[in-house]
């Protein structure tokens, strides 16, 4: 076959520009209609658009008849809300949008939104987890399928990904993010971005992305929830804002500001993050909404007098929708006829609002996401079960293994399958799962039954009760109780090995789950023990959402596999590895430290002045801990073992980029993935720099014996860093790349660049 390049070339070119004018023009269109349709507003009826409530009826019922349910239905219909969260499912979403289309004056289309976290009814692993397989394909399809269920229940918003980096395990919603490190979590939010919005975002089976929490979340003091974030400008421009920065960039649609304050600012009313920093330096042209009721809470903050002040100050720091304040559609618009806020204020984010409205194609179609048809196809494709079972196997990742008393033998043996977890069915569902039925995820035990040739027998040993209240659910660790036990230590006692199952239940992380000590709650300490003194032929298998403190079980018991809160495919994904059809490659993407007193923990911290040990007390250390965690990031174990060798670093000035090379061997006798990852540290700067920073990644399949060349490319933006006032600069001088399987372990060149 004969083959034109220059015929090819050209045709490309064609293609680029066509798409390139198509752009323009959708662009060109959306921003004519868009002002043409402000112009037409009412003052009340652009502040409508700034404002949204939770659902507050029964939307396929009869009207409310509570004063305040009523006064909001009556809201909808006047065109004074732009937003509902909490709608869900195409008759409901149907019914509430023809509320406001078929009669508000304008019929200016409402956007739906909805917590879809980590799946809609199909539930993957909890973010944390999902960042352990450092797989970015299999997250952006995880995301790609969550919104593929969630838009055809008439969804069209998603309040993920949480982009926010935390150091600190004591808070529960370190589950929805990324761990510890700014690069690895900067691509973690772009692939999960790509995942929710597609190539076309007004495609049926897209929903608009929301980055959050901008900014700072993650590092609230002592691990607390909603508290303050006190740190260094340093900090904030290398270590927490990157993620935001990555997302903004991959075109993600919306940003949430967040709870906490930040140099004595709540982050909702702060102008820098949010006008300066986003909506000017980045380019940001979406709509940033206030977390929910943070525009009142900065009056508790001691930040704003009343409901009027933090409505001003809340717009003139550029938070564009109030989620459940109500102090916009309250007073905004007086605040506006007092001339105590411009109008191009109000203009400008009715604009963003109705501009990604438009982008999602709710003014060619307002009911564009509701086919019931279509919900009932899309919902548990066989396509999104495998994809969740796929990502599940390459989130757990093996922390030790003597022995290799893993993975399990399929035939003749003897198994007691113990713990509090090992049959439970919604607990591996994770946390921020509302759209799912409970207890549907596949336990430990009906997965391990599935492999008919050993005998389980199962024992529950204790309890962990768990209760509810109205929209938090909480986990009530000190209503433990023994029942069981002693049956648990009779059945391991006959037992050729014992699969131990526990840690904590779903409930028990996410917002408001913080904790002081990151133990196994309630009598699983006991009962582990008591297991161990019968028979130490253990596996403990650990379901959890953050990093557990668990020395005793790592001096004590011979295998230890984190399995995280896995999602619908759990007990399957957690079988498939124990008997070894999957080889684990999970990573940690967050220190597991070795007590609570070493918190916050993380790899890439800074050397301080005295860093060595030293025969003197003197030094920076603990006088009764080590400085190190128990599992270090990048940390991951596999039954096969890999060997690296022959790095070689070539820089050059030419074309200013350093190309790093080493060869990778599978030194075992199966079939594994390893994560190869590249680190660099820069020696001397004019703002201290960290230890080492991740800096790349690549995952790769070996077969035994096999080995693979894998090849970086480092740039100058790599050994690039943000100054104190947030301006990215390169200074040349001496670095060293480390190259290896974890944080921890690496082979290491020195060069000038």
């Amino acid at each position: 076959m004969y083959f034109n390049k220059s015929i090819f070339q050209t045709k490309l070119i064609i293609i680029f520009f066509s798409l390139l004018y198509a752009s323009v023009s959708f662009a060109k269109d959306s921003e004519k209609f868009i002002n043409g349709l402000i112009q037409k507003m009412t003052l009340e009826e652009k502040v409508g658009q700034m404002n949204q409530y939770s659902s507050f009826f029964d939307v396929t019922g009869p009207p409310p008849n509570d004063d305040n349910a009523k006064h909001k239905y009556d809201q909808i219909r006047s065109g004074l809300v732009g937003s509902v969260l909490n709608v869900k499912g195409v008759k409901e979403v149907r019914a509430m949008q023809e509320l406001a289309v078929n009669n508000s004056r304008l019929g200016i289309p409402l956007i739906f939104g909805f917590d879809v976290i980590h799946g809609y009814k199909t539930i993957t692993p909890i973010p944390l987890a999902e960042s352990a397989s450092w797989d970015l394909k299999a997250i952006e399809l995880s995301a790609r399928f969550a919104a593929t269920e969630a838009s055809a229940a008439g969804l069209n918003w998603t309040f993920a990904p949480m982009v926010d980096i935390s150091r600190d395990a004591r808070w529960g919603r370190v589950m929805e993010g990324a761990g510890e490190d700014p690069y690895l979590g900067s691509q973690v939010a772009i692939a999960r971005v790509k995942g929710f919005q597609g190539t076309d975002l007004s495609a049926t089976n897209t929903i608009a992305a929301c980055a959050k929490h901008f900014a700072a979340y993650g590092f609230a003091e002592a691990g607390r929830d909603y508290n303050t974030a006190d740190i260094g400008t340093s900090t904030l421009h290398n270590i927490i804002l990157p993620p935001f920065k990555a997302a903004a960039k991959a075109g993600v649609k919306t940003f949430m500001n967040s709870f906490n304050e930040l140099n004595g600012i709540p982050a909702t009313g702060d102008p820098y993050l949010q006008r300066e920093l986003l909506k000017g330096a980045w380019g940001f042209s979406g709509f940033v909404v206030s977390d929910w009721g943070s525009i009142d809470q900065m009056i508790p903050h001691g930040f704003a007098e009343d409901g009027v002040h933090a409505a001003k100050i809340a717009v003139h720091s550029g938070s564009d929708m109030d989620m459940e304040s109500y102090h916009y559609v309250k007073h905004l618009a007086n605040l506006v006829n007092d001339g105590k806020v411009d109008i191009q204020l109000i203009d400008d984010a009715v604009k963003r609002i109705l501009t990604v409205k438009y982008e999602l194609g709710l003014f060619d179609d307002p009911y564009h996401y509701c086919n019931e048809k279509r919900e009932k196809e899309l919902t548990f494709q066989e396509d999104c079960t495998a994809a969740a079972l796929d990502l599940a196997k390459k989130s757990i990742v093996l922390l030790k293994n003597d022995n290799n008393i893993l993975p399990l033998a399929k035939k003749n043996l003897h198994i007691a399958l113990i713990g509090p977890l090992a049959n439970e069915k919604n607990s591996p569902l994770g946390s921020w799962r509302g759209a799912v039925d409970a207890n549907t995820a596949i336990s430990v035990l009906e997965g391990m039954e599935e492999y008919k040739g050993n005998k389980v027998n199962y024992s529950k040993g204790v309890d962990l009760t768990v209760g509810e209240t109205s929209f938090i659910r909480e986990i009530n660790i000190n209503e433990t109780v023994r029942t069981g036990m002693d049956g648990a230590i009779e059945i391991a006692k006959k037992c050729g090995v014992v699969v131990l199952v526990l840690g904590e239940h779903g409930f028990q992380t996410a917002e408001g789950r913080s904790r002081t000590v990151l133990d196994l709650p309630g009598l699983q300490q006991e009962l582990m023990e008591k297991i161990y003194a019968v028979n130490k032929n253990i596996v403990l298998v650990l379901m959890n959402g953050r990093p557990l403190v668990i020395p005793w079980a790592d001096e004590h018991i011979p295998a230890i596999v984190e399995a995280w809160h896995l999602g619908s495919q759990s007990g399957n994904a957690i079988a498939s590895v124990l008997y070894g059809d999957y080889n684990p490659s999970g990573k940690l993407t967050m220190s597991f430290p070795r007590n609570e007193g070493q918190i916050p923990i993380y790899y890439n911290h800074k050397n301080t002045g005295r860093p060595d040990p030293s025969d003197m007390v003197f030094w920076s250390h603990y006088s009764d801990e080590s400085n190190d965690p128990l599992y270090p990031f990048g940390y991951g174990l596999s039954y096969t073992s890999f060997t690296y060798s022959d790095l070689d670093v070539q820089s050059s000035n030419e074309t200013n980029q350093v190309t790093v090379r080493v060869t990778v061997t599978n030194s075992g006798d199966k079939f594994g993935e390893e994560v190869v990852q590249l680190y660099i540290r820069d020696l001397f700067a004019s703002i201290t720099r960290p230890v080492k920073e991740l800096k790349g990644f690549e995952k790769v399949g070996l077969e035994p014996g096999q080995q693979k060349d894998i090849t970086f490319v480092l740039r100058e933006a790599d050994f690039s860093f943000y100054d104190n006032r947030g301006r990215f600069v390169f200074e040349p001088g001496e670095f060293d790349v480390m190259v290896g399987g974890s944080s921890k372990e690496w082979l290491k060149y020195s060069f000038e660049f």
